[in-house]
């Protein structure tokens, strides 16, 4: 295609979506010589590539630049894994993200929303640095162990160790440190769980087995992989549901109807979730290497090839979902499941828990500010890798 689609670009920072409806149209299977990677951006590829593990595996890291390494240099994430031993260490910790489970957190959930919303003015207050980017942190790092007080800085270290600068692949020197000082300090937590466990996550992954064969054979996990599991967790429940937020906040002062809708109807709020996590998802893409040679749309993806899926792409395609550049709460619910969570093994394991932490940060919102608008001047997008969202959404009542 004629212009060079380049995930770590400003102009892709800005807005990524002009650029994957050319890719749809003109290179459904493109290849960025650059970069070296290749990029599905359709519904029908992406959704099936997901689910497709023998074919585009996780084993090999998230990031392009460790596709080509051959391994992933960090820690041994369970994302970073294929079945079996994905399936033995996700086990580990589906319990606590059942229906039932995220059910009973919510009072909790409600109580810590409402405690930092209640601190927003609602004559000018931005709606992802003063609410969106606090509450998650706060309510996976109270699930995991981590002490109050010392929440809001797991936030910091994933923000630094995600940011990318325009032109910028790999993590650089800030990333680095703050991916250092957060390792540092989960394997401080977990020492002092070993000799004082408490009723938390920590100490439940402390004293867990895992089979790690399939014979059946367990062992303790060691102090790596648990950092690992908070790493990936902390992480996932921090960003995910401060993009989710802040996007809807945005879509929907584009669209005061809708808003209007939802305040005269609150059952409508988990379509309204689930249409923000379709219009603007959080995570953006995942990179897979490719295990076997792939022939699609007329293009060979070589074996041991970065592929690149891209999901906010799949997720507007006009192939999938009927006039998708339209943000619509009421959208028919078709046989093409909304992707913004995953799909196949790697499926979002919190995402029951986004969900209802978006669907209480919506509805206490509705209450603060029942009209409101943005200031567009002031909107400020993230650039960083695999994820996007708004860093920057300032609000105010009307």
């Amino acid at each position: 295609m004629g212009a060079l689609f380049d995930p770590f670009s400003e102009e892709y920072f800005a807005d990524p979506y002009p650029a994957y409806r050319r890719l749809r149209d003109e290179a459904p299977v493109y290849y960025n010589a650059e970069r070296d990677f290749y990029a599905l951006s359709r519904y029908d590829d992406v959704a099936p590539a997901q689910k497709d593990f023998a074919t585009y595996s996780s084993a090999y890291g998230v990031d392009v630049a460790s596709v080509h390494s051959g391994r992933w240099r960090g820690l041994p994430m369970m994302i970073m894994m294929d079945p079996p031993e994905h399936r033995r260490m996700r086990a580990l910790v589906n319990k606590v993200f059942t229906p039932r489970a995220i059910a009973a957190l919510e009072p909790m959930a409600r109580e810590t929303i409402g405690g930092f919303l209640a601190e927003c003015d609602p004559a000018g207050f931005d709606g992802v640095a003063d609410f969106a980017a606090l509450f998650p942190v706060e309510i996976i790092s109270r699930m995991l162990g981590i002490p109050e007080g010392e929440r809001q800085q797991i936030r910091h270290w994933l923000d630094a160790a995600l940011h990318r600068e325009p032109g910028e692949e790999e993590m650089g020197p800030a990333g680095e440190r703050a991916t250092a000082e957060m390792g540092a300090y989960f394997l401080d937590l977990i020492g002092r769980r070993r000799s004082d466990p408490q009723p938390d996550m920590i100490t439940a992954l402390v004293e867990a087995e895992v089979a790690r064969d399939e014979d059946g054979a367990s062992t303790r996990l060691d102090d790596l992989e648990i950092t690992s599991f908070l790493s990936l967790l902390g992480g996932a429940g921090a960003e995910t549901v401060t993009k989710l937020v802040g996007g809807a906040l945005v879509a929907l002062a584009d669209h005061p109807d809708q808003w209007a809708a939802l305040r005269e109807d609150r059952s409508r709020i988990p379509a309204a979730v689930e249409e923000a996590l379709r219009f603007d998802a959080p995570a953006q893409y995942n990179v897979r290497r490719s295990m076997r040679e792939v022939r699609l749309h007329g293009v060979t993806i070589p074996e041991g090839s970065a592929v690149m899926l891209l999901v906010g792409s799949a997720n507007r395609d006009e192939r999938a979902f009927a006039d998708p550049d339209r943000f619509d709460i009421d959208r028919p619910v078709t046989g093409r499941p909304n992707i913004g969570f995953g799909y196949g093994v790697h499926s979002c394991l919190g995402a029951a828990l986004a969900r209802m932490e978006s669907r209480i940060a919506l509805e206490l919102l509705l209450d603060l500010v029942p009209r409101y608008d943005v200031d567009r001047e002031g909107l400020r997008r993230v650039s960083m890798s695999n994820v996007a969202g708004y860093a920057s959404v300032p609000v105010r009542a009307v």
